[in-house]
């Protein structure tokens, strides 16, 4: 059903597509600096900024925004990660920009405490999220390069009390900070005899619990941390082998900081060649953690090479051999999720979208955010102020409606 919602008679100073981690730091910095929520139940007046970030609220508006998230409810991704994923073993967690998280039961699922964490978040700072609300296109309305870029969206989220069904309209908006992130588009190689294979495939994105392989063979690809933690968990209940393309890197202490800057210096030169990103991890390799070097002990982190091909009962090794195998579990990462970006045309010959910061080189009314060196939880708080600080000088003389 097509309404005309409040969407489609407000103009936005800016949308931002996405309430995970990136997409609530935006939110944050925006409403630091004086934005309020277009929709969601404003009042017109300027809502607070909660928590002891910035102590008091901002003195006037700067302009309006609104936040469009895709999920059923908050926490982004963490909503979808599997259960024996614990908050003790859980990688690279950071706080929200202006609010620690509580201290959390270390066994409790992380697809419990996160999402919690982040739907207080959210109330604390009346974010007015607008949920579920799945963005289809982002477009420009004409060639002017300064004029609206039109957000195409549908979702009960957007229907504002007039029911549950699908509502779909169009938010004009003078920028869009898009901060969607990877996990809903899982990458699947494809390799010879793929559609052969009599047993089960299945990608991280799809894992649930290691019991459901007790009794079978289970060959994991993939050389990065979701690769070996599921390999820890799958090797104590049954029987594994592991193959990637690379031989993986081990680090046997944590990262220091030294590292870390020159891991996110190498993506963001990718980036800013037009590349696509690779993941900070493929730069600094793997850490070798207690439970890692447990599942070393039984054997569970012994690499082979990648396959040749996949047979119906198998997959053919490097060395000619045949592994049999009842589950491949793709451990082969993500992609950005920028489909809805497409109208844009911001790809360019490198495959990659060529940026400037966290700003499309090319198209200084989009920023991306949580995209190659900004993915981790700490690059997406500093992406977000970053973000808004650059759509700050885009924006000098704002237009409210």
């Amino acid at each position: 059903m097509t309404v005309t919602s409040p969407q489609d008679r407000r103009r936005v100073d800016v949308v931002v597509i996405g309430a995970g981690q990136a997409g609530l730091s935006a939110g944050y910095h925006l409403r630091r600096r004086g934005f309020v929520p277009a929709f969601g139940g404003h009042d017109g007046g300027v809502a607070r900024v909660g928590g002891s970030a910035n102590g008091t609220a901002p003195a006037e508006v700067t302009g309006t925004y609104v936040i469009l998230d895709a999920e059923p409810g908050p926490g982004g991704a963490w909503r979808h990660r599997w259960r024996s994923l614990r908050m003790a073993t859980v990688n690279g967690i950071h706080d929200l920009p202006g609010m620690e998280r509580p201290d959390v039961d270390p066994g409790e699922p992380s697809a419990e405490a996160l999402p919690r964490y982040f739907a207080d978040y959210e109330a604390e700072l009346e974010l007015a999220v607008l949920r579920p609300v799945r963005v289809s296109a982002v477009r420009r309305a004409d060639d002017d390069p300064d004029g609206e870029l039109l957000v195409e969206a549908e979702g009960a989220g957007l229907s504002e009390g007039e029911g549950d069904g699908a509502v779909s309209g169009t938010i004009p908006t003078r920028a869009v900070i898009n901060a969607t992130g990877t996990w809903t588009k899982p990458f699947w190689p494809r390799y010879p005899g793929q559609l052969d294979f009599r047993g089960r495939q299945l990608h991280v994105a799809d894992y649930v619990s290691a019991q459901e392989f007790a009794g079978q063979h289970v060959v994991v690809v993939g050389g990065g941390i979701s690769a070996v933690q599921l390999l820890d968990e799958i090797s104590q209940v049954t029987t594994t082998t592991w193959v990637t393309r690379r031989e993986p890197v081990w680090r046997d202490g944590d990262f220091d900081a030294e590292a870390g800057r020159r891991a996110v210096a190498m993506v963001e030169e990718r980036v800013r060649r037009g590349l696509p990103p690779r993941s900070v991890v493929s730069v600094t390799g793997l850490v070798r953690t207690p439970a890692l070097r447990a599942a070393e002990s039984r054997g569970a982190l012994e690499r082979h090479p990648m396959f040749t091909r996949i047979e119906p009962d198998g997959v053919r090794m490097a060395d000619g051999s045949f592994q049999p195998a009842d589950v491949i579990l793709w451990a082969t990462g993500f992609r950005a999720a920028l489909d809805h970006l497409r109208p844009l045309q911001l790809r360019g010959h490198g495959g990659g979208i060529a940026m400037d910061g966290t700003q499309v080189a090319d198209e200084p009314r989009v920023h991306l955010i949580g995209y190659g060196p900004s993915s981790s939880t700490v690059g997406a708080n500093r992406a977000g102020r970053e973000a808004v600080t650059e759509l700050l000088r885009l924006l000098e003389a704002p237009v409210l409606t």
